[in-house]
């Protein structure tokens, strides 16, 4: 495998010269008659769906203003400069009620 010295990319063979597909450079000089480019590649799935009533994240001990409940899920988010705290952003595991706390 042979790498464009101009850019950096792979070069891959074109009617017996290697070409760079990025900026354009080729080189006449190299014995490339070894090189064969395959375009099969086999992919696989690997994000799933989990729907929209799931609860991803960390759960803490935070009562609900709206049903009572005593555990949340939360994310921390910089909503502010970054010399002050994050914003803690919790939703209820029961009613799915949605509020944020300062620091």
């Amino acid at each position: 495998m042979e790498f464009c010295p101009e850019c950096g990319a792979m070069m891959l063979p074109n009617n017996g010269i290697l070409k760079c597909n990025s900026c354009g450079y080729s080189d006449e000089s190299s014995d490339n008659s070894e090189y064969t480019v395959s375009g099969k590649r086999e992919t696989k799935e690997t994000v799933t769906n989990l729907g929209e009533d799931v609860d991803v994240g960390p759960v803490t001990t935070e009562t609900c203003p709206k049903c009572g409940n005593e555990r949340a899920t939360y994310k921390l988010l910089q909503t502010r400069s970054a010399d002050e705290a994050p914003t803690r952003i919790f939703t209820c595991t029961k009613c799915k009620h949605t509020w944020r706390a300062y620091d």
